[in-house]
Order: C-alpha cells, then sequence, then structure tokens
C-alpha cells in the first residue's frame, strides 16, 4: 500500500468513526436514559372523584405489562402517579414535584378539569408535556396558545352539542333542567349544548343549577330541577353525583328524558349503586366498547382487555368503564414513544402525539379512530348514542362527529 492509499484508509476509517456515533445518536431530555423513561401522573386517588383513581391504576398496570414483555425499544417505564384528592391547589404542589423534584419526562393521563386547569400555564412555561389529559374540556385542543398540552377523549362540548341535535330533532319543544358541576368541566358542557340548541336555548332550558364537589348531595337541586316542569334532564356531573341523581330522580317518580355525560356513564362505578331499574333508558355518547355489552363477549379485543384485566390489575372491576380509559390511553401513549425511538425529547414526545393514525383499538367502537396533526390536538372525535336496556348500553342512531 502506498502513501496515498494509506491516507485514503485511514480517512475511511476516521470519517466512519464520525459516522457510526451520528447514526446511533440518541437525544434525551430529564426523564429519559437508555434503561428508563419516567412518567408523572396526577389522580384524585382520595376526595369527591375518588371513583376516577382506578385510571390511574389501570394504566400503571398496563405499563406493568409492557415492562415484562420487555418494554419499548429496550427502555422500562417508571410510572409515578400521585394522588391530588381532586384539589386544584394539591395538583399544583404535585405536578411541581413531578416536574422538578422527580424529574419526570411529561406527565401523563392526569384528571380532572378543574385541576389541569389549575396546571396548564405551569406545564407549558416549563415546556413539559401534559399529555392525554383525562378530561374532555375543549381548551386542551389549543396548540397555538398551548403546546405543549394535549386532550385524549372526545371534547365536552362537541359531545354537548351532539345531544342538543338529538334533542331538536326528537323532542324539539321540550322543556330541559340542567344539573352541573359549578367548575371549567361542566360548564364546558352546558356551554356546548347551548351552542347546539342555538336560538332556542332560551326558551327550551327552563332551569340550570350548578352544584359544587365539595357539596354531600344534590337533592335540593333535584327537587328544583322536577318543579321546574322540565321534561328533559341534562346531567352534567361526576360519578357520585350522578349516581346520586339517577336514585333521586326515581325517588321522585322524576322520569324526564335523561341525557347523562359519557365521563359518568360507566355501569359498574355509576349504574349498579343507583340502581340499574333507575338508569333505563338513560342517554348518553360511546366511543369504547362497553365491557358489560354481551355483543362483546367473544370480541378478541374484549377478550384481551379481560385477560389483561385478570392477569394485571385482578382488583380492577371489569363493568367499570374507567379502567378503560386507563388502558386505552397507556396503549396510544405507548405508540408514541415507539414512534420516537431513540429520540425521547419532550419537543419529539408533542410531535410524535400530534402524529397519531390509529385505525382503531382493540377497545374503541368501530368506526372511532385517534388521529392528530399539529393543529388537530383533538385525538378521538367521533362518538355514538347509546340507551341503557336495563343490562347494557345499546347503540341506536349514527355516530356523529368527524
Amino acid at each position: 500500500m502506498d502513501k496515498r492509499q494509506f491516507n485514503i484508509a485511514i480517512a475511511a476509517v476516521a470519517a466512519s468513526l464520525v459516522a457510526a456515533p451520528a447514526l446511533a445518536q440518541k437525544k434525551y431530555d430529564t426523564g429519559a436514559t437508555d434503561t428508563e423513561i419516567k412518567i408523572g401522573n396526577i389522580m384524585p386517588y382520595s376526595g369527591p372523584a375518588s371513583a376516577y383513581g382506578t385510571i390511574g391504576k389501570a394504566a400503571s398496570a398496563y405499563f406493568d405489562k409492557i415492562n415484562a414483555e420487555g418494554g419499548i425499544n429496550g427502555r422500562k417505564i417508571k410510572f409515578i402517579s400521585l394522588d391530588d384528592g381532586y384539589s386544584p391547589p394539591k395538583t399544583v404542589e404535585q405536578a411541581r414535584k413531578l416536574v422538578e423534584e422527580e424529574e419526570v419526562l411529561f406527565v401523563f393521563q392526569s384528571l380532572g378539569t378543574p385541576t389541569n386547569s389549575a396546571i396548564h400555564k405551569y406545564m407549558n412555561q416549563k415546556k413539559v408535556p401534559q399529555l392525554f389529559v383525562a378530561t374532555g374540556a375543549t381548551k386542551w385542543g389549543d396548540p397555538k396558545h398551548f403546546p405543549w398540552t394535549m386532550g385524549w377523549q372526545p371534547n365536552y362540548q362537541a359531545e354537548g352539542r351532539i345531544y342538543a341535535q338529538h334533542l331538536l330533532e326528537t323532542k324539539p319543544d321540550a322543556k330541559i333542567g340542567i344539573l352541573y358541576q359549578n367548575d371549567d368541566y361542566g360548564k364546558d358542557y352546558v356551554h356546548g349544548f347551548e351552542d347546539g340548541l342555538g336560538a332556542k336555548a332560551k326558551t327550551m332550558i327552563v332551569s340550570k343549577i350548578s352544584y359544587e364537589v365539595t357539596d354531600p348531595t344534590i337533592d335540593s337541586q333535584m327537587v328544583t330541577l322536577k318543579a321546574s316542569g322540565a321534561d328533559v334532564f341534562f346531567n352534567v356531573t361526576t360519578p357520585k353525583f350522578a349516581a346520586q341523581a339517577i336514585k333521586k330522580a326515581a325517588e321522585m317518580g322524576w322520569k324526564p328524558v335523561h341525557y347523562l355525560n359519557n365521563v359518568s356513564a360507566s355501569v359498574g362505578s355509576v349504574l349498579v349503586p343507583a340502581g340499574l331499574d333507575n338508569a333505563v333508558d338513560i342517554i348518553t355518547t360511546q366511543y369504547m366498547k362497553d365491557p358489560t355489552d354481551p355483543q362483546w363477549a367473544n370480541d378478541p379485543g374484549f377478550l384481551e382487555f379481560k385477560a389483561f384485566l385478570e392477569k394485571w390489575y385482578p382488583a380492577g372491576n371489569i363493568k367499570d368503564g374507567s379502567n378503560l380509559t386507563g388502558y386505552n390511553g397507556a396503549m396510544t401513549l405507548v405508540q408514541v414513544l415507539k414512534q420516537c425511538g431513540d429520540n425521547l425529547t419532550r419537543a419529539n414526545i408533542m410531535k410524535q402525539a400530534a402524529s397519531l393514525d390509529i385505525p382503531s383499538l382493540p377497545m374503541l367502537n368501530p368506526g372511532i379512530n385517534i388521529k392528530t396533526s399539529a393543529d388537530d390536538f383533538f385525538p378521538i372525535e367521533r362518538e355514538q348514542l347509546v340507551k341503557f336496556d336495563g343490562k347494557a348500553w345499546v347503540k341506536f342512531g349514527k355516530v356523529y362527529g368527524r
């Protein structure tokens, strides 16, 4: 080998040494390493919305399953889930702990509109993803002003408009009574509902009453609603109060057309405590398969979900739809992390979350997909109307949404 050939060979070796690390370069932000992805979560394991705590437990169990199967791209998930008691000041405290002390890569599926609202600006100022929040408030789909926050479930205003549209089609002369939680969550639903009714909202709504999340019961509000002469009831409540409202209506012999917001449509945690007979003919929307519906008994997706609960979360009630929220949300997140590959930066987490195109998940209803883009932070935008027959939710009508 002459001197020129030797120099060329040395240069080639040097170039390969430079190129190899470049090809295999890994990018990490705080909370990610070669072996671990640290994820934060905030849930109401105590307090008035504790029924939702099972969402965090179901998600945690799904990550345990993923870790047992080898993790994601060779990395195990460390899921740190803290209790805020559904108290916004406590949510702020726990978010700071997760971001500043635990140093998580991002916060995933934290529950509640008032609670997530309390940390909305903080998470965006810190540029830490507030991803797939477990609330359908419309504000979670505002990438222009809050690029680090994204929802997952259909938004409340869109759901409210679906009920209004159905009501105008089937009972245009209705007298409507509304019970709603006095916070952003409750007001978001009511806004969508009134928007859907349009100019007729002023004449059709005969009573609109709120309650505080700290109230022990909503009995007095229900008495007032019945006395208003309303023959339609729009029930915008969280599980504890939804069960109370259904039970109280039955006790009073009040039988309006009853629309129940989707977030409290769980057979296990709402309808069973309220009394299944009392819940007959209630209308809600659905985008996930109802585990209590016999039509799914031999469905591969349902059997997979059932096996998951039995092995990884045996304390989880298969009749509680909230477990599906944790399961489906975690499954969606796993897809995001797979798409990230070895680029586990916070910016890439949001980029991949805004680049989803999932035709379906095993436990989503037929016709329901997950799709996002840089200017569309609403992953699920389609819903099906269903009515309770005393045993299960039964589909009727069309799939609404886009």
